[in-house]
């Protein structure tokens, strides 16, 4: 099985306002269209993890690698390409443009990676709405639309560049039980349809239980792989 993401021994520090030693030793793998999620109470070091492991962190000790390519110690303008090709983001709250149209938000990505004409984005991002069952909203405005939909929105928005993982920062965080099971089965289909990594960082118990893995994190540690 190959592996799409894999840290070895990554220990973080923040300096100030005291020496802290946040991350430690760090080692895991993520498999092909492996469903992963990392749980840890607050402080456990979860999203300054997941900062590092999807390249926007680059102050770190240790190894990084990428479809089996070491990313460490690469360019920030290496690992931006490699960011917007490769990884897809969904954080607790959307981050959509609300003066924009949900079309719109949802090739933004693609238009930075600039590797396909404006029709072929238009095409690709009315493609991910369909699979999402949101292609009615297109051309409404997302200060429009529902907190559900918002959140199917920047799914859609996430895997614009199809990406090789998806990774999320507590992504049904904000969400009622009902919008919660919708976001926990797209993931599903994506992993069994389309082959994808998952990685979610989750407090949700029900969420977490039902993925492939728990990685357990306490104190800046891995306590169950």
């Amino acid at each position: 099985m190959k592996l799409v993401l894999e840290s070895k021994n990554i220990n973080k520090h923040f300096k100030k306002p005291v020496p802290f030693h946040v991350l430690k030793a760090i080692s895991f793998q993520i498999k092909n269209g492996e469903f992963v999620s990392i749980m840890g109470k607050s402080g456990s070091g979860k999203s300054t993890l997941l900062y590092i492991l999807s390249t926007m962190d680059t102050d770190y000790e240790g190894e990084l690698y990428f479809n089996q390519q070491l990313i460490t110690g690469k360019s920030n303008e290496e690992l931006s390409r490699i960011r917007n090709k490769n990884i897809g983001f969904v954080f607790q709250f959307h981050y959509l443009l609300s003066e924009f149209s949900v079309l719109e938000n949802v090739m933004l990505p693609a238009k930075k990676l600039a590797e396909k004409s404006v029709q072929e984005i238009e095409h690709d991002a009315m493609q991910k709405l369909k699979m999402l069952h949101i292609e009615q909203l297109a051309t409404k405005k997302a200060s429009r639309i529902s907190g559900g939909e918002k959140q199917r929105v920047a799914i859609a928005r996430a895997l614009i560049n199809n990406p090789t993982i998806l990774m999320g920062d507590e992504p049904t965080g904000n969400l009622d039980s009902h919008n919660s099971e919708n976001v926990f089965h797209i993931f599903k289909e994506l992993k069994e349809e389309k082959g994808l990594s998952l990685l979610i960082v989750t407090h949700d118990h029900d969420f977490a239980k039902r993925t492939d893995r728990i990685i357990e994190m306490e104190d800046g540690r891995i306590i169950s792989p």
